[in-house]
């Protein structure tokens, strides 16, 4: 019988900056790729797709809207270097 994977940890320190910015550092020892902002609800992001992010680098983001903490979330997508893909949802 296989072992139960271990969870793996979300690879992001969450930096709240205020008013709807938000600043991600990769705090694993692995590079990360494929790294997109998705916005869930209404409102809009200024943010770049950050493509990958080594060890220790950030992204920042920012989203406009009314009453964020109501109907608004930000998902990120990023793959590890063994091509497993991840979502992780942030709730203002």
């Amino acid at each position: 019988m296989a072992l139960p994977a271990l969870a793996y940890p979300v690879p992001f320190r969450l930096e709240r900056l205020g008013r709807g910015r938000l600043r991600l550092v990769n705090r694993s020892d692995e590079t990360l790729t494929g790294v997109v902002f998705l916005l869930d609800g209404p409102g809009v992001m200024a943010a770049r797709p950050a493509g990958s992010l080594r060890p220790g680098a950030r992204a920042e983001l920012r989203v406009l809207g009314d009453d964020l903490a109501r109907a608004t979330a930000v998902v990120v997508r990023w793959s590890r270097p063994n091509g497993e893909g991840y979502l992780w949802r942030i709730s203002f």
